[in-house]
């Protein structure tokens, strides 16, 4: 019965490739944070909030800060990139977008091995993901 157990427990190529990706892009993702904060750390880039004024800001939620900062919601941090203390963002984003490449690179194995059910939902995960990402169905801010 074990044979059998560990026999099934093996990865499918499918589940390699994901995960291999993964990890390059978490590894990516956590090198740009790296960077980025020391950047803004070391006051090499001028930061969109002052040092001397970040205190204030701490306490308030989220849509008031982003009034009283005059910044705009969604991918407006895009357009600001050239802020110390928006750098940060591309790391983040990296992460958070890793995914979605993820889903992506699996779909033609899954495909290939005529596993169609799985490879409708991967199909369906990056449509969602990405519908997401896009800030089309934003609500509130």
């Amino acid at each position: 019965m074990s044979e059998k157990t560990s026999a099934n427990l093996k990865a499918g190529p499918e589940q390699l490739i994901y995960a291999s990706i993964l990890e390059k892009g978490m590894l990516v993702g956590l090198l740009i944070l790296l960077i980025t904060f020391v950047i803004y750390a070391l006051g090499i880039m001028k930061p969109y909030i002052p040092l001397d004024q970040i205190s204030h800001y701490w306490s308030m939620n989220v849509h008031d800060y982003l009034h009283h900062a005059k910044i705009k919601g969604g991918w407006s941090w895009v357009g600001m990139l050239g802020y110390g203390d928006f750098l940060n963002f591309i790391g983040i984003a990296i992460l958070a977008g890793v995914t979605i490449v993820c889903y992506a690179a699996i779909v033609p194995i899954l495909c290939k091995t005529k596993d169609w059910l799985y490879a409708l939902f991967a199909v369906l995960e990056i449509l969602i993901l990405g519908l997401a990402a896009s800030g089309l169905l934003a609500v509130g801010h």
